[in-house]
């Protein structure tokens, strides 16, 4: 597989907050996916538990601002290589779920009010 396809699997949303959620989101339903081997559930778990256990690869008292940012990118290696090593078909799928926007669109049936309007400011004191 070339390196463009991987990169395309998670598109960017375009803020690196609502890019974190989308990926948090994904890593959960990828865990509940019954598709996805048991043996790659043990990444996302073993990620948290590192963050839980009280062992450190850099302590953070020895060099406080290094000893934070170990934590993130165990945090992010563990998310990273979990959503790669992931079946690419099945992280698509929930990816399109995701960042779907065409609900609407897909479910007639349901019942949506659109309003068309025009927003007009009213003076707090009318008289004046």
């Amino acid at each position: 597989m070339d390196k463009k396809s991987n990169k395309s699997l998670i598109p960017s949303q375009g803020g690196m907050f609502s890019d974190l959620l989308v990926r948090v989101k994904l890593i959960g339903k990828l865990m509940a996916d019954r598709r996805v081997k048991f043996w790659l559930k043990l990444i996302p778990v073993g990620t948290l538990a590192y963050l839980v256990l009280p062992i450190d690869l850099i302590p953070g008292g020895v060099i406080p601002l290094v000893g934070a940012v170990d934590d993130v990118a165990i945090i992010w290696f563990g998310a990273s290589m979990f959503i790669e090593l992931c079946p690419p078909e099945i992280v698509r799928e929930h990816m399109r779920q995701l960042t779907s926007n065409s609900d609407i669109v897909d479910n007639p049936g349901r019942d949506v009010d659109v309003i068309d309007a025009e927003v007009t400011d009213i003076p707090e004191n009318p008289d004046k």
